[in-house]
């Protein structure tokens, strides 16, 4: 059906339910000749047309699509959760090893169970844009390949989950990490290449390196909020911490 056509249904149905309507208040009329009594109540109904909009509308939608985005921000935080666990700890590490100062905000990343949402959204600022040195020579390129191809189809059903779409950043996050795949699996020798193709494979590293350690501390912050014991495994872990085990002490 065309579009045209709903709207030449929907407005001759309008017009049968006008019509239907006066023809009640004429009858009305006829019976009690009343007219008084049917603008007095034809009148009041009409005002609380504008308050029953408003109330739908606004209040009932409102609280609606809130409770629905809580729902979805649930479900999108078990889907990076599930990368973290799966690959993105791994991927921090990695990562890390190629950072020629050693991620100066190590110390920082210690994350505690103590820590409020305050103390979470002041280092979230101070490192969404932090500063750091990459270099691909630093690293091992072929182990860090290896272990992206085997993740690949992982990352491909995190990329098909709706959910994910929601999420800016954290598709920013995979469509980095499957570029950096690319990149290294395109390279059949990845120890004899260029001084400008190591220096963009740093580059790449690099975007990955900080848009992931960003996303780590979000996901965190909601674990804390909403799975504590999802939060005390990855407290102990953190890949900031050299120290961390797995084991409670």
């Amino acid at each position: 059906m065309s579009k045209n056509k709903i709207i030449s249904w929907q407005v001759a149905l309008g017009a049968v339910l006008i019509l239907l309507c006066a023809a009640v208040y004429y009858l009305h009329f006829l019976i009690f000749r009343d007219a008084h009594h049917i603008f007095l109540y034809l009148i009041g109904d009409i005002a609380f047309v504008f308050l029953e909009v408003f109330l739908v509308t606004l209040v009932v939608h409102n609280l609606l699509a809130a409770r629905e985005k809580q729902t979805l921000l649930k479900k999108m935080n078990m889907v990076i959760g599930a990368f973290f666990s799966e690959v993105g700890r791994e991927l921090i590490k990695f990562t890390l090893a190629f950072d020629v100062a050693g991620c100066p905000f190590a110390q920082k990343l210690l994350v505690r169970a103590e820590w409020t949402d305050a103390q979470f959204s002041q280092l979230q600022k101070q490192i969404t844009n932090f500063a750091c040195d990459v270099d691909s020579h630093k690293g091992n390129l072929d182990t860090l390949k290896n272990f992206l191809v085997k993740k690949r189809t992982f990352l491909m059903t995190l990329l098909e989950n709706q959910n994910i779409l929601e999420h800016e950043s954290f598709t920013d996050l995979l469509w980095a990490v499957f570029h950096l795949t690319e990149e290294l699996q395109g390279r059949d020798n990845l120890q004899n290449l260029s001084s400008a193709d190591y220096e963009h494979l740093s580059v790449d590293i690099k975007r990955v390196y900080r848009q992931t350690v960003a996303q780590w501390l979000l996901y965190m912050k909601h674990f804390k909020a909403d799975y504590p014991y999802l939060f005390s495994l990855a407290m102990r872990t953190n890949p900031f911490d050299p120290e961390a085990k797995v084991e409670v002490k």
